[in-house]
């Protein structure tokens, strides 16, 4: 073997062993990519999911029902109105207790109008005052980046809408409201590795769980709980 194809040996053979250590490094770091990016685009989704069921709280709070499209939170939000709920004194002075109790026994129809106004006059009372206050004013005030109108949307997905349903199931003989929102993974996780997506799905499979993000569930009542808590 002479020096020249010696030579061209060694650069093929170096090529080839830089493209495997390339291969085996690439193979060990896309799992790695792949599940950095998926816990940053959960973590988004979850938080869209919490705002929902928030606004589904307060929604069941004021028709007794869980809405079934989002487009129903957000009308809600935009222009519903909520009972907020303000306790004016303190059940821990016993005197204020006592003295509430025993107004209250005088004047079975006293309303919490003439309590707070005897309150203002310098009785020692404890009571509560309900008030109705704009859904928009109370919900997500603080919320900078805030905005109603993604709600409807599963994060990452090109526009995608979140699934969602309300049921009112009988439990016990009771009826119960439920309802819950979902977002597949097939949807939230686009774009990204096709295959290590489907193993993802076929792993949740396995352990009986939904592929992808839920709140709530209208199969079982479950004090809307989150899958991911």
């Amino acid at each position: 073997m002479n020096k020249a194809v010696k030579t061209i040996l060694q650069v093929v053979l170096a090529v080839v062993a830089v493209g495997l250590v390339y291969v085996i490094v690439e193979s060990i770091q896309q799992p790695v990519r792949f599940e950095k990016e998926r816990k940053a685009r959960e973590a988004v989704a979850i938080q869209r999911l919490k705002d929902i069921r928030d606004l589904q709280v307060a929604y069941k709070s004021a028709n007794g029902k869980f809405a079934s499209t989002v487009d129903s939170l957000i009308l809600f939000y935009n222009t519903g109105k909520m009972d907020i709920v303000m306790q004016i004194g303190s059940k821990d002075d016993s005197l204020a207790v006592v003295n509430t109790d025993k107004l209250r026994k005088a004047n079975k129809k006293i309303t919490s109008a003439e309590l707070y106004q005897r309150y203002l006059n310098g009785e020692r009372l404890v009571f509560s005052i309900k008030n109705q206050v704009n859904v928009k004013d109370t919900l997500f005030h603080n919320r900078q980046d805030f905005v109603v109108d993604s709600l409807k949307y599963i994060p990452f997905s090109g526009g995608q809408f979140v699934e969602m349903e309300s049921v009112i199931k009988k439990v016990s003989g009771v009826d119960v409201p439920l309802f819950e929102a979902r977002m597949p993974y097939k949807k939230l996780l686009v774009g990204m590795d096709e295959q290590l997506r489907i193993n993802l799905d076929a792993d949740q499979r396995d352990k009986n769980r939904f592929e992808g993000l839920q709140v709530g569930s209208v199969g079982v009542p479950n004090n809307n709980a989150g899958n991911w808590e």
